[in-house]
């Protein structure tokens, strides 16, 4: 076998790190690119935030400034796709011109060069359901005896507040510690009961309201009923037959609506109240406001500190400098204006998707979620000249402030559902119809997918009544059979 050299041509694609961190940064969310921007900041000493300072004259030129010449200048950073127009068209009946929100000189973030608020993020309460029951326990005078069988209890319970393990089951984890009778345990137990949140240690459904109501003031209206119901009837209340009802417990129809109401102030998750859950915080990047009749797109610059290249440390680069001080310094310099270009060249993008977005969604803006449009990724990187998966990140955990309410920018896309004349529909815009003629149905006649589905064809939209049932379920909408209530 010969060994032999061959000549090849071919291209790929290559990323360069400058390319990659322009993306990286398109995609990182609000919370995330403040974390990014700080560690910029401490560890790039050509960095620094633009705060304008009452010490500060004129600036002056520093000595030695003039030595970075022309050819040091760091080259433009690569677009994202090609076929980038240099600003959003005029013509455009969304006023969202950069200029009134950028401010040039090498800057990004926040105009008027306002140092960025800090955000007070609360502190996530440590507090748990097993916590508050173990502190009421400790607060009782109890013998160490029933407090072990107490605290084997607590640590049983699910995040619901239910004891899901049987009480033999509890026995057999205390054999190790003591022997203990199964009565024992049903009296500790019955203690832990009585403790708050009301409903908490119950072994079931049945056992978790009647111990709500047993903490009701005797004189409560419809008391007595309430708890028969709950005790013998409680199957016929979940299968929503109130006919039933009212035969088993000789009520009238207002009669039965008031007991039942009753029972609806009951918590069926006792220790859902108590557990605590981290707080979410969501920064829009985007405003969406309407001005003079028209719908105007601004960045939220409140949270973006403006970054420039430090002069006095960019001054001393040497051009002919070779030293390895002069090469750092070199480096960090390079690496501070690509990241103003790139954290520029995210927010250009962000402005324009967000843009396009609203000028497709204008409907849905003065309407509401029924006037939605269709819109998938390939329509607004059509119209921008950009790639699909720049779309992709440029969405991604990014929001809109909207008149409406907060929405990712991801919700505006839906997909397309084709009409008998061949029109589009937007699925959001079914769902949204979907939950409202479900609102309005009559209370005691609930409507049939298939009666929705016919609903929505006279309207417009026809659809299978297997597509009703799906975006039912997706919308946690129950069957018309479970939907039945008391008029």
């Amino acid at each position: 076998m010969k060994t032999a050299l061959q000549l090849r041509t071919s291209q790929h694609l290559a990323m360069t790190p400058q390319l990659q961190q322009a993306i990286r940064l398109l995609q990182l969310s609000t919370a995330e690119l403040q974390v990014e921007i700080q560690e910029a900041l401490e560890s790039n000493m050509m960095l620094e935030l633009d705060e304008p300072s009452d010490f500060e004259g004129p600036e002056q030129e520093a000595p030695g400034s003039g030595e970075i010449s022309a050819e040091e200048e760091e080259e433009e950073p690569p677009a994202l796709a090609p076929g980038i127009p240099d600003g959003i068209p005029e013509e455009l009946p969304v006023d969202s011109a950069w200029e009134d929100i950028y401010d040039g000189g090498g800057a990004s973030g926040a105009g008027n060069g306002a140092e960025a608020p800090a955000i007070e993020f609360q502190r996530e309460d440590d507090n748990s359901l097993h916590k508050h029951l173990l502190w009421q326990v400790n607060l009782m005078p109890l013998g160490e005896r029933d407090r072990l069988i107490a605290i084997t209890i607590i640590d049983a319970l699910d995040d619901d507040g239910y004891l899901g393990t049987p009480l033999t089951d509890i026995g057999e984890l205390l054999h190790a510690e003591m022997e203990v009778e199964p009565e024992e345990i049903e009296a500790v137990l019955h203690l832990v009961q009585s403790l708050d949140p009301a409903g908490v240690a119950a072994r079931n459904l049945r056992e978790c309201l009647l111990l709500q109501l047993a903490q009701h003031e005797a004189s409560t209206s419809w008391l007595r009923e309430a708890k028969v119901l709950v005790s013998d009837y409680l199957q016929l209340l979940g299968g929503r037959d109130f006919s039933q009802l009212q035969r088993r417990l000789k009520l009238s129809h207002d009669e039965l609506r008031q007991v039942v109401a009753l029972i609806q102030t009951l918590n069926p998750r006792p220790g859902s109240q108590i557990q605590a859950g981290r707080t979410e915080y969501v920064i829009p990047d985007v405003y969406v406001k309407k001005e003079d009749g028209t719908w105007k797109v601004e960045l939220n610059t409140e949270f973006f500190p403006r970054l420039r290249v430090n002069q006095r440390y960019a001054s001393m680069v040497r051009r002919a400098d070779n030293s390895s001080d002069n090469v750092s310094l070199k480096n960090h310099l390079q690496e501070a204006r690509w990241f103003i270009k790139s954290l520029r060249s995210r927010n250009e993008t962000l402005l324009r998707v967000a843009t396009c977005i609203v000028e497709r969604q204008r409907a849905f803006l003065e309407h509401g979620e029924e006037a939605m449009q269709p819109l998938i990724l390939h329509d607004i990187a059509a119209d921008l000249g950009l790639h699909e998966s720049t779309i992709s990140r440029v969405t991604t955990r990014k929001y809109m402030h909207t008149p409406r309410g907060i929405f990712e920018l991801k919700y505006f896309f839906s997909s397309r559902v084709i009409n008998g004349a061949g029109a589009a529909c937007s699925s959001t815009a079914i769902r949204a119809l979907i939950k409202k003629i479900v609102a309005e149905e009559p209370h005691g006649k609930p409507l049939s997918d298939h009666r929705i589905a016919n609903l929505l064809s006279r309207q417009g939209m026809p659809v299978a009544r297997r597509t009703v049932a799906k975006y039912r379920e997706a919308m946690s909408i129950p069957p018309s059979n479970e939907r039945k209530r008391l008029a």
